[in-house]
């Protein structure tokens, strides 16, 4: 099953720590992912720019209105995503709980949502209503 893993760091974290200790956390998060590649648990992910170059998408009175940043305003903002695949949810703790990137701060871990007979269904109708 697969888990969306989702890695929050306090901004600019990494550029105002000795460069030593940010090499040394790098290189131990990217050791780790490697392990995770090679146990076939490393099923994606990325890391993300920082808040400042989000934009956040509303829909407010029928239409689509852009804000400039993240949607949440809080100390820790979104740094990455890491998609694993685990057995079930407690062992997708497991595997994240060694990942060196927690030192980092929070990561959330959510089961990914199987929307494969959503699809099918919608398939269906859209092609009912194209006939």
């Amino acid at each position: 099953m697969k888990y969306i893993c989702l890695g929050y760091i306090e901004p600019n974290k990494l550029e105002t720590q000795p460069e030593a200790v940010t090499h040394a956390m790098v290189d131990e998060c990217f050791t780790y992912d490697d392990e995770l590649r090679k146990n076939g648990h490393f099923a994606g992910g990325h890391a993300l720019q920082g808040p400042q170059s989000a934009a956040t998408l509303r829909f407010e009175n029928g239409k689509v209105v852009v804000t400039d940043g993240p949607y949440a305003e809080t100390k820790e903002q979104l740094g990455g995503i890491l998609i694993l695949e685990a057995r079930d949810f407690n062992h997708a703790i497991e595997l994240m709980s060694k990942h060196p990137g927690v030192k980092a701060g929070p990561f959330e871990i959510r089961p990914a949502a199987d929307l494969s007979e959503m699809i099918q269904e919608s398939e269906r109708r859209r092609s009912d209503n194209d006939a």
